[in-house]
């Protein structure tokens, strides 16, 4: 089981990475266009901020879960490395145990929060914002299942 649930983890994660580099890559080309569309042809892209606006939102959602995959999200080294290696352990399966319950939250609210506002349009690209929220509850599951992944595996390691 846990197997399985490495494996899914390291494709999805794989997918997730190759999605922030086209984002980030397109955001940062509109962004130029849009630059020198502005400055050199004196006609502006109205949607062109909007867009990017929200593929900013897109990275970071989805760029934070590969953060928490590649354990590069913010801890406090300077007192987990001063405790003895069973509280290391207990410390790390509640900083999971914490990250499973916020990535529950971003599912619920994140999911009330696009139903919420389906119906409403976005004034540049005439696009459902819902379509843009979808992110939350997305990066939320996908943070879920990462951090349950990580637990499991700290359980494992515990017993060993």
């Amino acid at each position: 089981m846990l197997r399985f649930l490495d494996k899914a983890c390291s494709a999805v994660n794989r997918v997730i990475e190759y999605l922030l580099f086209g984002l980030g890559f397109s955001m940062a080309i509109l962004v130029a266009v849009q630059v020198f569309c502005r400055y050199i042809l004196n006609s502006s892209l109205f949607w062109s901020e909007e867009l990017a606006r929200y593929m900013l939102v897109w990275l970071s959602f989805f760029g934070a879960t590969v953060a928490y995959y590649r354990n590069l999200h913010p801890g406090v080294d300077a007192l987990t490395t001063r405790i003895s290696a069973a509280k290391q352990r207990i410390s790390r399966l509640l900083v999971h145990v914490t990250a499973m319950a916020l990535a529950l939250i971003m599912v619920i609210s994140g999911t009330q929060f696009a139903w919420f506002v389906r119906m409403q349009i976005s004034p540049a690209l005439s696009i459902h914002k819902w379509i843009i929220l979808i992110v939350i509850p997305l990066s939320g599951a996908v943070l879920f299942v990462y951090a349950l992944a990580f637990f499991l595996k700290t359980l494992q390691q515990a017993s060993q």
